[in-house]
């Protein structure tokens, strides 16, 4: 039964530090941050929301178990203003296809959505999704800091065969992708205005 991990997720200047996976050597994981961001740095760039979003997705961050025979990966990062103030309570709202590039369009499988800690920290466990029919491997999301507007955007993932004929891909929304002792590992930090 896979376990629920506890992040310590610090910004800007410092790694994501992950205890939990190296607990048996005694030594830390340490992954690097995706993005770094200043008085200049970009929004996330937005994205199509596609043809198979849901509301009213469920609250939950495991959605590796309506996949169990997905590959693992933890998907996780910050939402940060941008002048790299971390945004409490931005909801995060994931869903994607499963191992075989199938949606769930009768129910919640592999949606649902959580919200950031006061450290603008967000995580979801859940699996690889597989090729969907015409497009390269991604996960869709909508982010949106209190009050603000909602960011409709797509993550991907580096050195798929399907980025370049992907009409849609955009080279500043890959993941930062590791592997770890328990899976993949992807960090995207998004910027909202």
């Amino acid at each position: 039964m896979p376990t629920r991990r506890n992040f310590l997720i610090s910004f800007v200047a410092t790694p994501i530090v992950l205890p939990g996976l190296s607990q048996a050597a005694g030594i830390p994981v340490e992954l690097p941050l995706t993005a770094s961001c200043g008085d200049d740095h970009e929004l996330t760039p937005d994205q199509t929301e596609g043809p198979y979003f849901t509301p009213q997705s469920p609250e939950k961050q495991d959605f590796a178990k309506d996949a169990p025979g997905g590959e693992r990966l933890t998907l996780a990062g910050l939402v940060l203003t941008k002048n790299c103030q971390p945004v409490a309570r931005a909801l995060i709202e994931l869903w994607h296809a499963d191992e075989n590039g199938t949606y769930d369009n009768s129910g919640y499988k592999l949606r649902g959505h959580q919200f950031t800690d006061a450290d603008g920290k967000w995580w979801f466990e859940t699996i690889v999704p597989g090729l969907y029919p015409g497009r390269t491997r991604h996960y869709h999301v909508k982010v949106q800091r209190p009050g603000g507007d909602v960011l409709t955007t797509q993550l991907y993932f580096a050195n798929e065969p399907g980025n370049e004929r992907d009409r849609i891909f955009n080279a500043a929304l890959v993941l930062d992708i590791s592997a770890t002792t328990d899976g993949k590992f992807g960090r995207y930090d998004f910027i909202v205005a």
